[in-house]
């Protein structure tokens, strides 16, 4: 295929060379209706904000322009079949999870996996059979499950329809998709990778497996995380014949908006020629300058940059070095002041941060300036740490995080519910789910049996600076549980 093209950035292009003009949504028409204060600060995104069909393309989508540029995205990354999503990767797992197991099924699924698929299990009602992610009780980090682990679930619910991972973690550690992929086939059974920190992965041999090369029969990326795309900007890629791409696109469309953004869908199909054309050469850059900002952060005192720590047996698969997990604890810092600190002393934003750590997520677009401006804000913050605020901070055991699931997420949520005071949640059955965010894995799922531990941990987070912005009640004064 021809991947110099880019038809929905042409068919754009064309929009504005021919000067139309359409009595339709959106009513700024191209920015002519906009406050002048707001055409000042989005200036051209506003000329390219333009109603898909009719618009960029006639009523009936006669042109194919967004079927031509999934069907370039499916060759450029050897997948069978692609779907543009303007409503994020939150949309298209779930996608996938009802087009495997929507109705009554069951389906396998990592504990580590990401608030999107909790709430996915709760529209379509799906029954989650947990696989437990390997735990390190030093470090208080959780590692993708192992092949093995999935096997063992899949022995004990044959009936599942099909299995769902979550590779890489946003800590950029990777499962054995291969080994998980292998299991599932045994059964005849489709294997879902939520890939969203993985847009990359398919450009460059020195990066994790990308889950298609790996067997995986469905994947889900955000090309805004790790690519360059908008913010929800999602592609869910699919191949074999475990999957019924008809249901797929059926779920799709029952859960996606009817005005999808043509910004996001432009920005996803140029992105995919600016790899084709020039991946490798940017990734290849890109992995030199992650090297040697592990190297430099790693001189600081009391910052240690994870990488050997994060590989093994019972750790890790494969880890994508382009995210720069540091380990803070020697400091006596926890990661939630570093990344105050940052932000307030020198405009700089990190992602993630715990009780313990925080990530610096490297992209194609950093260079030389931007990895210095990282390390000298990071030893101008070590600097000035003379005495750090002890915190309190309950950590769980690993066999204490692991709630009892008592009841499905979406009957739990959707069933008459209470809130409570949360010092008497412990014996309760969740009604809603409590996610520290980032990274976004829910401490608690609708459904399960609350125990004292967690309350403590999630209390003791708060006061020490956790961000917790799901629950009914952020400051967990109240839970709300089944009544």
């Amino acid at each position: 295929m021809d991947h110099s093209r880019a038809p929905i950035l042409d068919a754009l292009a064309e929009y504005q060379r021919l000067g139309r003009y359409g009595f339709t949504p959106p009513g700024h028409r191209q920015g002519r209706g906009a406050d002048r204060r707001v055409r000042e600060i989005l200036g051209d995104a506003l000329a390219c904000d333009v109603l898909a069909t009719p618009g960029l393309d006639d009523r009936r989508s006669l042109g194919h322009r967004l079927g031509e540029a999934e069907s370039l995205m499916a060759d450029a990354v050897g997948a069978d079949t692609a779907f543009f999503s303007t409503c994020g990767s939150s949309l298209s797992v779930k996608a996938a999870m009802m087009a495997v197991a929507g109705g009554d099924g069951g389906l396998i699924v990592g504990r580590d996996s990401h608030k999107s698929i909790i709430a996915g299990l709760v529209f379509s009602g799906v029954q989650p059979y947990w696989v437990t992610p390997r735990w390190d009780a030093e470090r208080h980090i959780s590692h993708p499950p192992s092949p093995e682990q999935v096997r063992e679930v899949w022995e004990r619910y044959p009936d599942a329809a099909g299995a769902l991972i979550v590779s890489p973690s946003p800590y950029g550690t990777c499962a054995d998709i291969a080994g998980i992929a292998e299991v599932c086939h045994e059964r005849g059974k489709p294997l879902i990778i939520d890939e969203a920190w993985g847009a990359h992965l398919p450009f460059h041999d020195d990066l994790p497996t990308w889950a298609m090369d790996a067997g995986a029969d469905i994947c889900v990326v955000s090309v805004h995380k790790m690519g360059a795309g908008f913010e929800q900007g999602s592609v869910f890629h699919v191949q074999g014949d475990l999957v019924d791409r008809g249901r797929l696109q059926l779920c799709a469309d029952l859960l996606t908006t009817t005005s999808p953004n043509v910004l996001l869908y432009s920005a996803i199909d140029g992105w995919r020629r600016q790899m084709v054309e020039h991946g490798r050469e940017l990734l290849t850059a890109a992995l030199k300058n992650a090297a040697r900002a592990r190297t430099e952060l790693a001189r600081i005192p009391g910052i240690e940059v994870m990488e050997e720590e994060l590989l093994g047996v019972e750790a890790s698969h494969d880890l994508d070095r382009m995210q720069v997990l540091m380990d803070v604890s020697a400091t006596g810092a926890t990661g939630f002041e570093i990344v105050d600190w940052l932000r307030e002393n020198r405009r700089i934003d990190l992602g993630h941060s715990d009780h313990r750590r925080v990530l610096a997520t490297l992209s194609m677009a950093d260079d030389k300036t931007t990895i210095d401006t990282l390390v000298d804000a990071l030893t101008a913050w070590r600097v000035q740490l003379k005495d750090p605020e002890p915190h309190d901070i309950r950590l769980p055991s690993p066999r204490e995080l692991q709630l009892e699931s008592v009841l499905r997420p979406r009957d739990a949520f959707f069933g008459p519910t209470v809130a409570v005071p949360i010092e008497e949640a412990p014996g309760r059955i969740a009604a809603e789910q409590v996610t520290p965010y980032p990274p976004g894995i829910p401490v608690i799922i609708p459904g399960e049996l609350v125990d004292r531990a967690v309350v403590d941990y999630l209390r003791s987070g708060l006061a020490a600076g956790m961000n917790v912005p799901d629950p009914s009640d952020p400051e967990l004064r109240t839970l709300r549980v089944v009544a």
